[in-house]
């Protein structure tokens, strides 16, 4: 009896206890993945992956080996401090327990961050390297040379082996000669689903490495990473909050600079260290304090406004992620004409967004945008200029 009665104590006590909270679900951002070609016939390349791990608290980043391809010469990289991360490969259990939903089937490389993921405005930037051999990816027929790969990751460069043209891509991208004179296939996939990427080379007769005349104007677009969100107040403040991304990597380096643009004003600067989640200390100087200061800032006037940003100098081998805030009164790209919100403002970013005002239905966009609604209604427009030029965007809006 006393047996009995001890046995329903403890279940009872176990009825009551907390259940376990789920693991978050694994995110990420800025994602670029480079593909060098290796020897025809081999049926290998090497696999260069930039991504940023942003699940808050996160301590391990899981990434996929595709299926079907054999992975060896795996390392991985910091990128904020440059050294390298201790990692394993696992299976699919592991990876659920740490936050991917993904194939049962599927391995997985699990990199152990340098810290854990901090919060709402904090990412870990981590370099994987490794070398495929898959020979449904990439393969010969005859002198031709074939590589052919669905790809999820929207921005991705491909590199042909020394010697070798291109002939054909089946996916409009930038072609871009590497200093060593391989070519280099780049582009930005802005559509929602893969990119169906087939591209086919020949041994060049004659292709010599060199400096290009026009080296100045070559950028690689896909690989560009700065980004910018804007938030719209209600139209008739003529104000919006944004947020603005960029990687600092030269050695030395310990400023941002954002110039205000002319007819705008700036308030409510702040910024941090996405690495770190750290704040970093700022000031906004105009007109003849601007050159006191000595800032690198073309055609100062008394009307010139800057923020700077600054912290401690880039060191050799090392980046910093930054993330700026401001809030931007502009009266002429931002206002509300007979009772519609009109934005007409150029983008140069690669990557952009704008959200609309609480209340507000999207009527016209000049520019195709990914549309979507966040949770608490606002509308949201994406766009991705894979340009190398600016983007004139024209967007008004109704009240609901």
């Amino acid at each position: 009896m006393k047996n009995s009665i001890r046995i329903i104590a403890l279940s009872t006590m176990s009825s009551v206890l907390p259940a376990q909270a789920p693991v978050p679900r694994q995110t990420e951002a800025d994602t670029y993945t480079r593909y060098e070609l290796l020897a025809p016939g081999s049926a290998k390349f090497r696999i260069i992956y930039e991504v940023s791990a942003t699940t808050a608290g996160a301590t391990h980043y899981f990434n996929p080996i595709r299926q079907g391809s054999v992975a060896t010469d795996e390392s991985v990289i910091d990128r904020a401090s440059g050294t390298p991360l201790r990692f394993d490969v696992v299976g699919a259990a592991a990876a659920r327990a740490g936050g991917v939903r993904g194939d049962s089937l599927q391995t997985y490389i699990r990199v152990a961050l340098a810290h854990p993921v901090p919060g709402a405005d904090g990412e870990q930037r981590i370099l994987i390297l490794k070398t495929y051999q898959d020979s449904l990816s990439y393969f010969s027929r005859g002198d031709t040379i074939v590589f052919t790969r669905p790809l999820g990751i929207k921005r991705n460069a491909v590199v042909l082996p020394m010697g070798y043209e291109l002939v054909s891509s089946s996916f409009p991208a930038q072609v871009l000669q590497e200093p060593d004179g391989r070519i280099g296939i780049s582009f930005w996939n802005n559509t929602p689903s893969e990119a169906a990427v087939t591209l086919r080379a020949v041994p060049a007769r004659s292709l010599r490495a060199g400096v290009s005349s026009v080296a100045a104007r070559l950028t690689e677009r896909a690989h560009q990473d700065r980004e910018i969100v804007y938030m719209l107040q209600q139209p008739e403040t003529h104000a919006f909050d944004l947020y603005h991304d960029y990687t600092e990597s030269r050695p030395g380096t310990s400023t941002y600079l954002n110039i205000v643009r002319a007819g705008s004003t700036v308030s409510n600067p702040r910024a941090v260290n996405l690495d770190t989640g750290l704040p970093l200390v700022h000031e906004t100087l105009k007109g003849d304090a601007i050159t006191t200061a000595k800032l690198s800032v073309p055609d100062v006037t008394p009307q010139s406004e800057v923020v700077v940003f600054r912290f401690d100098p880039i060191r050799p081998g090392t980046s910093m992620r930054l993330r700026m805030f401001e809030t931007y009164t502009d009266p002429v790209r931002y206002t509300v004409v007979n009772d519609e919100l009109v934005w007409d403002r150029s983008f140069g970013r690669p990557a952009n967004a704008v959200v609309l005002p609480e209340g507000w239905v999207l009527t016209n966009s000049s520019v195709p945008a990914v549309v979507s609604s966040l949770p608490n209604g606002r509308v949201r427009l994406d766009f991705i200029n894979p340009r190398a030029d600016e983007i004139g965007v024209l967007i008004t809006a109704r009240r609901r």
